[in-house]
């Protein structure tokens, strides 16, 4: 077998991973007026947007952008709004979080590649991504589980028929690809970022993986299983 189901990994029941008992934690402390919490609560998250954040990165950025630095301006906007999201509560704090780190995204693209940043960032309910650079890494991820000689030879030959498959998935349905398996976000977390309901985020995640399973060697991949 090859990648496991996500969902396995340790992280309990995912609708409920998006209530972190650490962050809530910290939030308390943050309202209550210590001064350290609000440097805490932004760190806790730092490891989780660099994630994010590279998956998103064009790759012709690569050599340019370091996904550490969009991560520290995400967390420096982040502490600059923080009193107002304390007062306003939009969303649950990593979804929030993400929104932000999804905005630096979107404004580094803007920067270094001009009008070419039209053809790589786009919005999908207020989101900006990288079409061209998550497409890329979630291909690597869904097809470089197959690990024998014959896998891989099978693999090369079918590559562009997936990455053609994965361009062709709505932009909501390939974003929740990305959130869900780059970067570990249970349903909860996914369906909070892009404004939609749990079950809405889980029926799109079932019926993108439909689509994309003609192409995929379940026995070796293991994805959706």
């Amino acid at each position: 077998m090859g990648t496991s189901n996500p969902d396995d990994q340790g992280r309990g029941d995912p609708a409920m991973a998006i209530r972190d008992e650490e962050t809530d934690l910290l939030i308390a402390r943050v309202e209550a007026g210590d001064p350290r919490a609000r440097e805490e609560l932004l760190a806790l998250h730092r490891h989780r947007l660099r994630r994010m954040v590279a998956a998103r990165l064009d790759d012709r950025l690569a050599a340019r952008v370091d996904p550490s630095d969009v991560v520290q301006d995400a967390l420096l906007l982040a502490s600059s709004r923080l009193d107002t999201f304390l007062r306003d509560r939009p969303l649950p704090f990593y979804p929030w979080l993400h929104r932000l780190a999804t905005e630096k995204v979107m404004q580094v693209h803007r920067h270094h590649l001009g009008t070419q940043s039209r053809a790589v960032g786009r919005e999908t309910n207020g989101l900006a991504i990288s079409e061209r650079a998550t497409i890329g890494h979630l291909f690597e991820f869904l097809a470089t589980s197959q690990t024998s000689p014959s896998q891989r030879a099978s693999r090369v030959e079918q590559k562009s028929r997936i990455h053609e498959s994965l361009a062709l998935l709505s932009k909501t349905d390939r974003e929740i690809l990305v959130m869900h398996y780059l970067e570990d976000l249970a349903f909860g977390e996914i369906a909070a970022v892009l404004g939609i309901t749990p079950g809405a985020a889980k029926v799109r995640h079932f019926r993108a993986l439909e689509r994309l399973r003609p192409l995929l060697d379940e026995d070796s991949t293991g994805v959706g299983q």
